[in-house]
C-alpha cells in the first residue's frame, strides 16, 4: 500500500558571516560602553562624590587607582563570559574594525558638521553617516571583511598565548625591551613635558560648549600609551612570522664562536697600538714633506718667513 509522506520544510542554517558580523557589533559596543564606564563614568564619580570626602590628594589617587584597575578587570571577565568558552572565528579582529569604524565614521560626520554650519550641515551630517554606515555595512558582508576579521585573530594580536615559548627566548626579551624603551620613553617625554590637557575636550556640531572626552588625560594617555607598547612589543614576537625570524636568528648567533675575554683584550691593545703609530708615522711623514716643499730651494710651498713677511705688508698697506 502506497503511503503519502509529506516533504519536510528545508532547514535553515543561519549565516556564519551575518552571525559573526552581529556577535562583533554587539561586541564592540559593549568595549565601547566599558571604555566610557572606566574612562568617564568613573572619574566623574569619584571626583564628584568621593574624592571629596577623602581629603588627602595622595589617598584619593591610590584609591581611585585600585578602583579603575578592579572596575575594568570586572568589565573584562563579564565581556569574556558573554563571548563564552567558543565564540565565532574572528570575534576579536571583529570587535577591533568595527571600534575602527565607529570612529572613523564619528569623525568624518563630526568635521562635517564643524565646517558646514546652519541646516546646511545638519543634512550633510546625515547624508554622510547614512553613506558611511552603509558603506561599512557592505565591507562587513563582503568576503574580503571576513578575511580581515578572521585574518588579525589568525595573526594573534587580541590573543595572550605565545608562539613557541622555548625557542628564542634571549633575543625575543631584548626586542621587547628595546620596544617598550623606545615607546616608554615618548610616553615619558609626553607626561613630563606636560603637552597635554588635563582633560580632553571636543568641539561637537550640536553642543555650545566643548565636550569632556577623557578627565585626567595628562596621565591617563601616557599610560595607555606605555601599555599599548607593552602589548604590541609582547605580541609582536609571538606573531609567528617575526617570531620565527628571531627563533632562525638567535638560532645562528648560537653558532658563532666568540672569543675569550683575555683575548679580546689582545686584540683590542693591538689595535690601539697600531693606530697609534700610524698616527705618528703619518705626523712624522706630513711635517718632513713641510719642511722640505718649503725650503727656498725647493720653492713649492712658501716659508713661514715669507707668509709673516707679506701679512705684515697688507697690514702696513691697509694703515
Amino acid at each position: 500500500m502506497a503511503t503519502a509522506v509529506e516533504p519536510s520544510s528545508p532547514s535553515r542554517t543561519p549565516n556564519p558571516q551575518a552571525k559573526l558580523v552581529l556577535a562583533s557589533l554587539v561586541g564592540a559596543a559593549y568595549v565601547l560602553a566599558a571604555l566610557a564606564v572606566v574612562g568617564y563614568a568613573v572619574p566623574f564619580l569619584w571626583r564628584e562624590h568621593v574624592a571629596p570626602h577623602l581629603g588627602d590628594k595622595l589617598l584619593s589617587g591610590a584609591l581611585w587607582v585600585a578602583v579603575e584597575i578592579a572596575v575594568a578587570a570586572g568589565l573584562v571577565w563579564f565581556g569574556r563570559s558573554l563571548a563564552g568558552s567558543n565564540p565565532p572565528k574572528g570575534l576579536r579582529g571583529g570587535i577591533f574594525l568595527m571600534i575602527s569604524a565607529a570612529v572613523t565614521i564619528f569623525f568624518f560626520v563630526r568635521a562635517v558638521g564643524l565646517n558646514v554650519e546652519g541646516g546646511a550641515g545638519q543634512i550633510a551630517m546625515l547624508v554622510v553617516g547614512v553613506a558611511m554606515l552603509f558603506w561599512a555595512y557592505r565591507l562587513f558582508m563582503s568576503p574580503r571583511g571576513e578575511r580581515w576579521m578572521v585574518g588579525l585573530e589568525e595573526q594573534g594580536w587580541f590573543h595572550t598565548h605565545a608562539y613557541k615559548r622555548a625557542l628564542g627566548q634571549r633575543v625575543r626579551r631584548l626586542t621587547i625591551l628595546g620596544i617598550i624603551l623606545v615607546g616608554g620613553s615618548g610616553a615619558y617625554s609626553l607626561y613630563m613635558q606636560q603637552a597635554l590637557p588635563q582633560e580632553w575636550r571636543l568641539a561637537m556640531p550640536w553642543a555650545d560648549e566643548p565636550v569632556t572626552v577623557l578627565s585626567h588625560a595628562r596621565e591617563v594617555i601616557p599610560s595607555l600609551l606605555f601599555a599599548l607598547t607593552a602589548w604590541f612589543a609582547y605580541r609582536a614576537v609571538n606573531l609567528p612570522s617575526f617570531a620565527e625570524f628571531l627563533i632562525a636568528t638567535e638560532a645562528e648567533m648560537n653558532k658563532v664562536s666568540w672569543t675569550t675575554r683575555r683575548r679580546l683584550f689582545q686584540d683590542t691593545i693591538v689595535v690601539l697600538l697600531t693606530t697609534l703609530l700610524l698616527t705618528l708615522f703619518l705626523l712624522v711623514v706630513d711635517l718632513f714633506w713641510g719642511w722640505l716643499l718649503s725650503r727656498q730651494t725647493v720653492g713649492v710651498l712658501p716659508s713661514k718667513s715669507t707668509e709673516t713677511q707679506k701679512a705684515r705688508v697688507t697690514e702696513e698697506s691697509r694703515w
